[in-house]
């Protein structure tokens, strides 16, 4: 009677297909598509409103990262899971990172985007072309590890970058893992915090 009374609660929550995101984010694409095609002034009258949803999600984005990273690693008795969580999410994002990489120059070269506006020379920037240039020859291996690493906290969250508050909420969650007991407030006042974070993520997604 108790495994029926379940699998009924199952049942009563699951969505119906049209309300599973992905299902949205497929008809939005293909509503996108299709505005932009036939009445390309209405699509244009609508991109405030994916600017602004855009602007959304990458507000929520840091505390997302900052909060499950956090409690997760303080949430770890072992620290050698730690190291080894780290160690896969790092080999995660380098694959990922470098597949991205591998579909860009594969669509770039196949795709060619840009080809056919016969743009004049003349009328570029080039003071911007070669700033531009200069930027991708100096970023190296250790710049783009020591970029990792924020000047400031607060600047890390401010500016957005992914990469430098992940860097933080380990050595954040690592550092409530050491100190035990005394860090339980601080860790229980942070999972409270992801409820209504993740709250706020479902209200926007």
């Amino acid at each position: 009677m108790h495994i029926a009374d379940q699998s009924g609660a199952l049942a009563a929550q699951r969505k119906p297909f049209y309300a599973q995101l992905y299902v949205q984010v497929l008809v939005a694409i293909t509503v996108g598509i299709l505005l932009g095609h036939f009445y390309p002034s209405v699509g244009e009258s609508m991109k405030p409103l994916g600017d602004a949803f855009i602007k959304l999600v990458k507000m929520i984005i840091a505390p997302v990262i900052f909060l499950t990273v956090t409690t997760g690693i303080a949430g770890m008795s072992d620290l050698q899971k730690v190291g080894r969580v780290a160690g896969k999410a790092m080999l995660y994002f380098l694959t990922f990172s470098t597949l991205a990489l591998i579909i860009g120059l594969v669509v770039a070269n196949v795709v060619q985007p840009g080809a056919g506006f016969n743009i004049d020379p003349a009328t570029l920037d080039a003071s911007t072309i070669s700033n531009y240039a200069a930027k991708a020859h100096d970023q190296s291996v250790t710049g783009f590890l020591m970029n990792i690493i924020p000047s400031t906290i607060v600047g890390a969250f401010a500016d957005g970058d992914i990469l430098q508050v992940l860097f933080f909420s380990v050595l954040f969650g690592i550092a409530l893992a050491l100190v035990g007991d005394k860090g339980t407030p601080v860790l229980n006042f942070l999972q409270a915090l992801t409820t209504p974070i993740f709250k706020l993520v479902s209200v926007l997604m």
